[in-house]
């Protein structure tokens, strides 16, 4: 049986995220997989977690780590099998937790067969279930400049790749390994829809949908300014489509409100606004559950994330705070800090050095008590750093790979200056083995990892950190077993505190008669501060081992939480 405790169960949830190639490798090969990840189930439920969102794991042509897949019915060996998944998912459910999986359905890999049978000709019976367009008239198809409109790739280059045998271009946002599938084909919205159906009657509990509103394209495909000979942002004909609400009803009806119960329904949606977001997740509406957005990952870039800008403490609250207030009372927010494309965030807008306990805690407590549903990447638990990676050969992603080529080979940057941009932004920084222990392979594999461990895996596990008191994971551990012990922190609506000090961000919760206050100093400095409110104040949770609860100073990085 799936365990039910209320129709929007995911608001009192905490997630975890898994990336199933890095999590736990259980047969030697270097790789991460689904008995892996049973082997360490037990680990989750002592954190207090609700729900497992688990990476793609099936069958993939591997550009992308998964999310270019050839079989959206089946497990790739390297994870294991359809049995291993159905082990998982008993095994999450016996323990009170749910499973929800990645839907990749903006585009799917060349190697699945829709996609194979699409190029062969324009007249069989894929032929337009992708984006196909003849070149730009008075060119030659397959040369510079020849493509239907000027759009970039997320990965470097043209969004168009030329197909001799058809004669024409296919689009591809993301990798030339990942083709766009054209939504506005009833068969392929049929296709998405029964698979979708498929997986649910086998169990799981719901989706993450991969940049979702990326799925209803402008069908004229218009060319967008861009530097001369050079491509541009063809995200206003692609993103958050008036066509996408439509797409989105029709998946409900036919998957989702059949169903008795209720799945959990996550968006991914790049460049979505807080008021587009509060319009999907409201209760009127309840396209979605919530949405992931990217405002609070992309203040430390500028222009793209290859180029750093400093993001001040002014600039995280004033982004935070603004989502808080937009979905205060209709929709509902996804909190997190790290996942599998981001960087990790104590290395990012924490101290990964002299503040790494603080400031990792700090920023854990300022996320999970905010109104919405916190997100735990692997790893997270424990303040895993970015890694230092020494040249381009120890980093596998598909994105960097190609920005270094484009960077390096194509515009003659300086390699060093490529490599520490990778080493602040790259996604490989979130794909490092977990680490288990301090022993070689940081008990992630008694093998080969596919991507090197970090080297302070030998202080940094959970092994080191899940006996100790004052160990990050400990305060994740009470984090969420505050949340779930309060009902301010999940119903509870959200204010902001005015101390006074830029460095300081402080807000409030209130539900009724219960009010929790929340102080933080996201800094590397004492600040001193105004404890302004009535007295009565009970200390709920801090970071530091010994703290004064009336003290109107707080040390770097620390954060305070109080019953009023």
């Amino acid at each position: 049986m799936t365990p039910t405790d209320g129709a929007e169960w995911w608001r009192s949830a905490v997630v975890y995220q898994i990336y199933p190639r890095s999590f736990a490798d259980s047969d030697g090969d270097g790789v991460g997989d689904l008995r892996g990840v049973i082997a360490h189930l037990d680990h989750l439920v002592d954190l207090g977690i609700g729900v497992i969102w688990l990476g793609p794991v099936y069958p993939s042509s591997q550009a992308d780590n998964g999310y270019d897949i050839t079989d959206y019915q089946d497990i790739d060996p390297v994870f294991g099998s359809l049995e291993d998944l159905d082990a998982l998912l008993a095994a999450i459910h016996a323990r009170g937790m749910r499973l929800i999986l990645d839907l990749v359905v903006n585009h799917s890999s060349h190697r699945h067969p829709w996609f194979v049978e699409s190029r062969r000709s324009t007249v069989n019976p894929y032929a337009d279930w992708y984006f196909w367009r003849d070149p730009r008239p008075g060119t030659v198809g397959g040369q510079p400049g020849a493509e239907p409109n000027n759009w970039g790739a997320a990965f470097s280059g043209p969004a168009w790749t030329w197909v001799p045998e058809r004669a024409q271009y296919y689009l591809h946002l993301f990798s030339p390994s990942q083709p766009d599938l054209n939504w506005e084909n009833a068969e392929v919205r049929d296709a998405v829809f029964s698979m979708m159906n498929w997986w649910l009657d086998r169990g799981i509990d719901g989706f993450r949908m991969d940049v979702i509103n990326f799925i209803a394209k402008d069908r004229d495909l218009p060319d967008v300014p861009a530097p001369a000979g050079g491509y541009g942002d063809g995200m206003p004909h692609f993103a958050n489509r008036p066509e996408l609400k439509g797409y989105l009803r029709e998946m409900n009806e036919r998957v989702f409100d059949p169903r008795p119960g209720r799945y959990l329904r996550v968006g991914e949606m790049p460049h979505v606004s807080p008021e587009q977001a509060r319009e999907f997740t409201d209760t009127e509406n309840a396209l979605l559950a919530m949405v992931f957005q990217f405002d609070h990952v992309s203040l430390d870039q500028q222009g793209d994330k290859w180029t750093p800008r400093t993001a001040s403490v002014n600039d995280l609250r004033d982004t935070l705070v603004r989502w808080q207030l937009a979905l205060s009372d209709g929709g509902w927010n996804s909190l997190y800090w790290n996942n599998h494309d981001q960087p990790r965030v104590v290395s990012r807008y924490g101290n990964d050095t002299t503040f790494w306990r603080e400031s990792a805690t700090a920023l854990a407590t300022v996320l999970h008590l905010h109104r919405g549903t916190p997100y735990v990447y692997q790893g997270e638990e424990i303040g895993m750093t970015n890694m230092p990676f020494d040249s381009i050969a120890d980093l596998r992603d598909v994105e960097s790979l190609a920005y270094y080529a484009a960077a390096v080979d194509g515009s003659g940057a300086d390699p060093a200056a490529a490599m520490a941009a990778l080493r602040r932004q790259s996604r490989d920084n979130a794909r490092t083995p977990m680490q288990w222990t301090g022993a070689a392979g940081a008990g992630f594999s008694d093998g080969t990892p596919w991507i090197a461990a970090n080297p302070n895996h030998s202080w940094l596990n959970v092994a080191a950190q899940r006996d100790d008191p004052g160990s990050i994971y400990q305060h994740y551990k009470a984090l969420i077993a505050l949340r779930h012990s309060r009902s301010v922190l999940v119903m509870g609506g959200f204010r902001v505190i005015e101390t006074g000090r830029d460095q300081i961000y402080a807000f409030a919760r209130t539900w009724g008669d219960e009010t929790v206050e929340v102080y933080a100093n996201l800094s590397n400095s004492p600040i001193s501060f105004d404890l302004a409110s009535a007295g009565g104040r009970v200390l709920l949770l801090t970071n530091y081992h010994e703290s004064d609860p009336e003290s109107e100073a707080l040390r770097p990085w620390e954060a305070r939480v109080y019953e009023c």
